[in-house]
Formats: structure tokens, sequence, C-alpha cells
């Protein structure tokens, strides 16, 4: 794609109908920057803006010159790729019915970084069929596959426009697609807008506006702005005043919609939908394209929460992110982040594969904090201790005896359920800033494993807090790259033991990671973890759960694949089975972490290269775990605030956020 006017850069292909940048545009045509300029009196507000900096926008976007018909044009945050990754795919955002282009106004500048960003214009006046549309882009996508062969093209498309992705994508099956769907426009047929299409025919301008459906429409974003008000620690009265000045200022921009969405325009849209999602619904069977599907359970025209459970079953590729809170302009609604939602699904690549290591992307403060908010409940009754061993081997409250510097592999006891993983990883991060890379079982990362979920966005969290799955070459790239690389050897074995199997390691005999450690001088890193023990009784493990009639159909579901994690070992060692376990809360304790003299192998690689040498270091570091738990668990004893009623008064009288004490280590 053309560079902004005030980069220079090397002649390239340029889109279908995109003047090249740097150059005068053509009579009547906008050139990049200029379709950006609609933006640029916001662009010094509120970073993450919204529906009133949209409708700005659009309102001086189509109020300007806007004969011809649709084209391309990149947001002018977007310009220039400064800051961009190396290797960048394109993302090209097919807009809704309103065919503004602006869709991801509050988008641009995270995505930017991401991705070559092209957004689709389509002027108010312009008539182009369906058809005409999916060609227009199909040549944008040719044009972007030819160039750069190595990486995806992304599609992101909004009601209409994913239509015209998929329609796309049933035509170029052999052209490496990511579609983005958001409140796809395939339900037309099972939508109030079929009704509504009628409707507008007897309703004169401007009052088509005033319709129930679109009104609903329009207003729903405003209408969630008292409890976000509210939400962020404003006095009912502050809230109120503030809520008022909001209001007063959206009125003019909701007038201002008249201009984006005149009567005649709508009309020609909703013929265009009906159009369009006949078309795409016949030809589903053939979109091969990886395919992410967001739907907003409170989506005021379609109903996108049914739709994207019929795309799922339809499309071969295909996961489904669903939004209970969110409306139909969902991605203009202030708690919703489509880059977060992609890195949560897994699908950000730069690649023809996903690297879940080079492809990563490091979090913001917003995925921390909801990181954060993600374990809260269980952060506040279990209130975690941390403690580390210094070099000479003395314990202290806190993370100074932890490296300042990778590569280091973390290596400890697996908790039940895997309890420990959200306080150790936000806690170690808060704390000394270290981001800490885990190994996860292929079961987080599988997508037909998330049809049995209750939620399909269930591991997301893991995956954007940096998990990878469990093999060979990922934990080599993560050393490669100086991480902090968390493994637990235990496994799903040990994070769903069995009744009485607390605090036991299943570790394999042979050792996996002293050899690769040593390879790069990693410092390994032993820990121990207790407390499930103060929270939970295990009523049902995985024996019980055997005797149930029925549940082995479960158990194959869960485990059809037979994924074999250790070649080298036997039975579930081996297979490293998942299921579920079944326990009963108790008046919560608290959990403690210790770890461990950290261990080093830098210069010792020609001499654990040795596999009795390796083996031995191996069963030191065993010992070190089993020795961290023994030494918490004698100690916990001495905690006068191990019982979360003791911790609660402590708080009551020196305040929520006070630290509270423990044992002496």
């Amino acid at each position: 794609m053309p560079m902004p006017a005030t980069v220079a850069a090397a002649p390239r292909p340029l889109l279908p109908g995109l003047p090249r940048r740097g150059t005068a545009p053509p009579r009547g045509r906008w050139s990049a920057s200029a379709a950006s300029a609609a933006s640029r009196g916001v662009a010094a507000k509120a970073a993450r803006r919204g529906v009133r900096e949209y409708v700005e926008a659009a309102r001086e976007m189509v109020r300007r010159p806007d004969g011809g018909p649709a084209r391309w044009f990149s947001p002018l945050e977007c310009g220039g790729g400064g800051g961009r990754l190396p290797g960048a795919p394109t993302m090209l955002y097919l807009p809704g019915i309103d065919g503004v282009g602006l869709g991801l106004i509050r988008h641009h500048e995270r995505l930017a970084k991401m991705f070559d960003m092209w957004c689709l214009h389509i002027p108010v006046e312009d008539r182009t069929s369906f058809e005409g549309l999916v060609e227009y882009v199909e040549s944008a996508v040719k044009s972007e596959g030819q160039r750069a062969r190595d990486r995806p093209v992304y599609l992101v498309g909004e009601s209409v426009g994913a239509c015209i992705a998929l329609a796309v994508a049933a035509r170029n099956p052999d052209i490496d697609l990511v579609l983005i769907l958001v409140n796809s426009g395939t339900s037309f047929h099972k939508s109030q807008l079929q009704s509504l299409s009628v409707f507008l025919d007897l309703v004169p301008e401007p009052f088509h506006l005033t319709t129930p459906q679109l009104l609903n429409f329009l207003t729903g974003n405003f209408m969630k702005i008292p409890s976000t008000i509210v939400g962020r620690g404003f006095s009912f009265q502050e809230a109120g005043q503030a809520l008022s000045e909001i209001t007063t200022s959206l009125l003019p921009s909701l007038m201002s919609l008249l201009d984006v969405l005149p009567k005649e325009s709508i009309v020609w849209k909703l013929k265009m939908m009906r159009t369009a999602s006949s078309f795409v619904n016949s030809r589903l069977h053939a979109v091969k394209a990886q395919t992410l599907v967001l739907a907003s359970w409170n989506d005021e025209l379609l109903p996108s929460r049914e739709e994207a459970e019929r795309l799922r079953d339809a499309l071969e590729k295909c996961r489904i992110r669903n939004f209970k809170d969110n409306g139909h302009k969902i991605l203009l609604e202030a708690e919703f982040d489509l880059a977060t939602a992609i890195k949560g699904a897994g699908y950000y690549r730069r690649s023809l594969e996903t690297d879940f290591v080079s492809d990563y992307l490091p979090l913001t403060p917003d995925e921390f904090q909801k990181a954060t908010d993600h374990i809260r409940m269980l952060q506040y009754i279990a209130n975690p201790v941390m403690l580390s061993t210094l070099p000479d081997g003395k314990i202290v409250r806190g993370l100074s005896g932890l490296p300042k510097q990778g590569p280091a592999v973390i290596v400890g006891y697996h908790m039940l359920l895997g309890f420990e993983l959200g306080p150790l990883v936000t806690g170690v991060l808060r704390s000394s800033g270290i981001h800490i890379r885990g190994l996860a079982h292929p079961f987080m990362f599988d997508k037909k494993k998330e049809k049995i979920m209750p939620d399909p966005s269930y591991y997301d969290m893991h995956r954007i807090m940096g998990a990878v799955p469990v093999a060979a070459g990922n934990f080599y790239k993560l050393l490669a790259e100086k991480h902090f690389v968390l493994l637990y050897p235990g496994g799903a074995r040990e994070a769903l033991h069995r009744k009485g199997e607390e605090y036991k390691l299943f570790w394999p005999e042979q050792s996996e990671f002293v050899r690769m450690a040593s390879r790069f001088g990693a410092t390994i890193i032993p820990f121990g973890v207790v407390g499930e023990d103060d929270i939970c009784d295990m009523l049902l493990d995985y024996d019980d759960l055997m005797k149930i009639p029925f549940y082995d159909i479960l158990d194959r579901m869960l485990n059809e694949d037979g994924v074999k994690l250790r070649t080298d070992s036997t039975g579930e060692l081996k297979y490293q089975r998942i299921h579920p376990v079944v326990a009963a809360p108790k008046i919560p304790g608290r959990f403690y972490f210790i770890f461990g003299k950290p261990i080093e192998t830098r210069g010792r690689e020609k001499e654990l290269r040795d596999k009795e040498n390796a083996q031995h270091l191996y069963l030191n570091v065993k010992s070190e775990v089993e020795s961290c738990m023994k030494y918490l668990k004698e100690k916990r004893e001495k905690d006068p605030y191990r019982n979360i009623l003791a911790r609660l008064l402590y708080q009551m009288v020196h305040g929520l956020d006070a630290e509270v004490p423990t044992f002496e280590p």
C-alpha cells in the first residue's frame, strides 16, 4: 500500500482505487491523508475515542465533496508506520451500514502498531452493488497477497462488511486470509432490519432516525455512560453533572448523523444487506479462511449471539467470542478492545503459521488491569505471601532474591486446578517487573475444545499473559530470547490430582529441562506453593468421575486427540488427561509462595551434556521444590493471619490496601 505523503518510501503496488501517497490526488477524490483529515480535529483528545468523536469525524468526511465510488484510506494516526512491528500484516476494515470507514476510530493508534491498516470508505451517495464492492475488495486482497505471500491479509468486517469479507474469502480459498467478523450481517433474514426496510419507505426524512430500531441503535452507546462514570469512582452528584454535560454535547452529534445516514442511503444499504446475506449464506461451505466471530449479546439490530453459533458450526476454521454487555456498535464502546480480542483468541500472526513466541505482543496497562481484575476475588480471599531466597541462602519476604535478567526457568509445584497461576504471574510482574511466560497444555489452544467449555474465551487471559503450548521448540525460543519461563514438570496430572495427593510431585523420571536450560546458561529457580487445602476440599476426583454413568463420553470428548506430551513416559504421565474436579469451598486460608535459591547453569553446558550429571541436577531441583513446600507447610502454622477472618480484622484497622503481616521467614 502507498505510504503517507510525509514519509518517503520505495514504490510498491497500489491498492485499487487508492492514489499513491506523495502525489496529488485525482480531482474529486481524496488522498489518504486528506481522507484522514476528518479525524484531525480530535487527534489531540483522549487516546481512546468513542461515539462522539466518530460522529464528528464522520460528519466532516461526508460533508466534503464526495463524488465517486468506494475507495481506501489510511487513518492519519496509522500513517508512516512509526512504531509498527516489522513484517506487520495488512488489515482492511470493511464498514457496516454507515459506510464511512471510521468504525475503528477508537482502535486506530493501537492497531497501527500491529498492522498496515486501511479502511474502506463508501460515499453516502455511492450506489455500488454488493457484487461490485466484493470485486473491489477482492482486487485489493489479491494485490496484497501477491505483494507479501509470507503473511496473511486481515479483513475486519462489521455487519454488511462481514458479508463482504466472507464473500471474498469464499471466492479466494487459496489466499491466506484472517477474517474478523463483528456482528455479522449474515443473520439479516432473521433480524428486525428485514421489516425495517419496508417500514422506512413510509416514514419521511428526517424522521426515519426516530424509528424504534434505529433510535435504540443510535442511543444504545450513550445510555451506557452513567454506569461507566459511576463505576470509576465518581459520586452520584459528580456523575449527574458529568452526564448532563456529556448529554448536552452529544445531542448535536446525534443530529449530525442525518448527514451520515440519510434515509435513501439506509434503504439502499438494507437492500444490499439482504442481497449480501443470501449470497454469502449459500457459499459458507467454500470459506476456508481462519475466522473469528465477535458477537454482541445486546445487539439492537441483529441476532448476533445465535448467528455466531451458526457460523462456528458452518465454517471450517472458526472461533467465536461473546460480549454479553455490548451492543451493535461494539467497536465504539469503551470497554471493548479489538487488539486484545484478537490476541486473546490467538489470532495475531505475521507469517503463514502462528509463532506463539515471536508473534506475542507485550501486555498493555489495560490488559494487565484486566488480568488483575480476572483474579481479584481469589487474590482477596487467598492474600498470597511471596518469599524468595537470596544467593547467600537467606529467606526474605518479597522477590529480591529473583535474578534481574533472564533467561531463567521457574520450576515448581502445580496446585489443584492451577489456582496459583494468576497470583503468581501477576504478583511477580507487579512487584518486580518480570513478565513470566508459561508453557501450557495444548488443550488451552485447541479450537475444538472451546465448544465444550462454558465460555469460549475461558483461556484467553492465559494467551494474553503470554502462555504458549508446551513444546520443545517454544521452550527453545523463549530461552533464546532471554525470557523467564514457567515450567510445571508435573503438568495436568499434578494440577488435576486425586484425593490425598495434594503437594505430591508427579514429575517424570528423566530430566526434561536441565540440558535445555544449560544450553542457554539459564538460571533455574525452584519454587513451592501451598494453600489449596486451605480453600477447598475435593469431593470427586477422576477415579470417582469414571464411576458415574456416561461420564466416559465426556472423557473421550475432552481427550479425543490423545495428545502425547511426553513420548518417553508411560501411562498417565504420557497422555496428561484433562478432566473436571468437583470441590467444596472452605473458609479461606492463605496462599504461600517461596522461590528457592537460584541454581546457575551458565558455564556448565559441557558438564550438563552428560546425562548422568543432568539427571543429578534434575533430582536436586525436584528435592528443592519438595523442601520449599515442606518449609511453607511448617511455617504457615505460625502465621497469625492465616485465616481470612484475622486478615479482615487487620485490614479494617489498617486499611484495605495494607500489607497483611505473616510469619517471620
